[in-house]
């Protein structure tokens, strides 16, 4: 919903979305600095189970809608896992951080990674990645990071907003293999 975005969705749309979907799907309105009304607008429709918010709104602002939210970070190149760390702690309210790549006056859907290295071990809450995921590097976020969950768009796309069915299938066969993969780690440890 936000409409500086490429893939902005006007709220008639979104319903036209919201209607064909399969149940047990989460759906997430993605927000950047909006007011209370704008917000307000769309929830008043019914169409979303979670709210995303990439502009600088604070943990009071995100809390005050009584649905739960996640918090985007966008991490620099000079931010360090300490300062990484801190961000996750102001987002107090969130359900789970998404972190994804610090491009100027870009609040989100760069297609630019940033050094994984940096995430911290230990965040506190869920971690949801992004930046520039695709087919070709989300094994390795998830081998690395172990995140909740991966964000993407533009790595499924054959341009902005239209997505490419085999980008998407090669996508998720690279999410499925990784994740049978940690799992599997992860009961060898216990």
């Amino acid at each position: 919903f936000y409409s500086g975005s490429k893939r902005f969705l006007s709220i008639e749309t979104a319903e036209a979305i919201c209607c064909q979907l399969p149940p047990l799907v989460t759906r997430v309105g993605l927000f950047v600095n909006p007011t209370v009304e704008e917000v307000q607008a769309v929830l008043s429709e019914g169409l979303i189970d979670l709210l995303q918010f990439h502009g600088a709104e604070t943990d009071a602002f995100c809390r005050q809608f009584d649905l739960p939210y996640m918090k985007a970070i966008r991490v620099s190149e000079r931010m360090t896992e300490l300062e990484i760390l801190d961000r996750i702690h102001e987002a107090e309210g969130a359900a789970a951080v998404l972190l994804d790549t610090y491009v100027e006056d870009v609040p989100g859907g760069t297609g630019k990674t940033f050094d994984w290295d940096r995430v911290p071990r230990h965040p506190g809450k869920p971690v949801v990645m992004a930046g520039g995921l695709n087919s070709l590097n989300v094994s390795q976020v998830i081998r690395q990071v172990k995140p909740f969950a991966v964000d993407l768009s533009g790595g499924v796309e054959d341009r902005p907003g239209i997505k490419s069915p085999e980008k998407m299938a090669a996508f998720m066969q690279a999410v499925a293999e990784a994740s049978a993969e940690t799992d599997q780690k992860s009961d060898e440890v216990e």
